[in-house]
């Protein structure tokens, strides 16, 4: 199978297996003739492994030690996707039942102890970023960019700027099979700068490289690839043509 029709088979975007192919992840048995590449039965039962992990939350360089590893068993490693998934299915329907426990309360119809409120959430890490961005950008940077986001909860506006975010990902989440140094892909880049210098001071280098650690991190890929697969991949290729194009 060539490239895009896998991509459409496993809903994902040709960026992705490219990026797959780029990191040795998920190499095509063949290439043809042509230069193209020519996915075997084999490449395809090895992306459903892949799929499988990245929908538990693994990163990429996991995934591939785990894939690459001489002992890999497929039986095996479907065993513990099939009891990995069991266990997050357990906790979405411990949060339906608080949400719907909730509603409940909220129409006076039962009443909900503190406890029960927070049923099936699961938190491992706060802000798992901050030691990185002050590794990159130094502490004045960061707390710069703290105090507004503590002055933006003050006043409220956080949950604006939030959804304002949101609405952008999902802007640049259908433009990601297009050309990122199009116009229409760099008008929404631009967009993606300039929110993101209302929280920070990010100069054109600076957005490079945090575009750079969206396909680097893979906390980040996993948080921006809800909006579509192949996200980060686009934003990063948009990010550094409009930081080039401002130098």
């Amino acid at each position: 199978m060539k490239v895009k029709e896998v991509a459409e088979l496993a809903g994902v975007s040709v960026r992705t297996l490219h990026h797959y192919d780029e990191i040795g992840l998920l190499i095509p048995d063949g290439i043809t003739e042509a230069g193209y590449r020519d996915y075997s039965q084999r490449n395809l039962e090895l992306l459903q492994q892949i799929c499988f992990y990245r929908e538990l939350g693994f990163p990429l360089k996991q995934i591939r030690a785990i894939v690459t590893d001489e002992s890999f068993d497929r039986l095996e490693a479907l065993s513990r996707h099939k009891q990995m998934l069991r266990e997050k299915r357990d906790q979405l329907d411990r949060l339906l039942r608080t949400v719907e426990k909730t509603m409940q309360y909220e129409r006076g119809e039962m009443n909900m102890t503190n406890k029960e409120k927070f049923e099936g959430f699961d938190f491992s890490e706060v802000n798992p970023y901050e030691g990185e961005a002050r590794e990159r950008w130094g502490d004045r940077t960061v707390d710069d960019s703290n105090a507004k986001l503590g002055a933006m909860k003050q006043d409220g506006s956080i949950e604006r700027f939030q959804e304002e975010m949101n609405a952008l990902y999902r802007r640049l989440a259908a433009l990601r099979h297009d050309d990122p140094e199009s116009q229409a892909s760099q008008a929404a880049i631009k967009e993606w700068y300039d929110l993101l210098n209302r929280m920070g001071a990010y100069s054109p280098e600076a957005f490079k490289s945090l575009g750079q650690m969206y396909v680097d991190d893979e906390r980040f890929t996993k948080n921006i690839d809800k909006f579509g697969e192949g996200l980060a991949l686009f934003m990063r290729d948009a990010m550094a043509f409009y930081a080039g194009s401002r130098a």
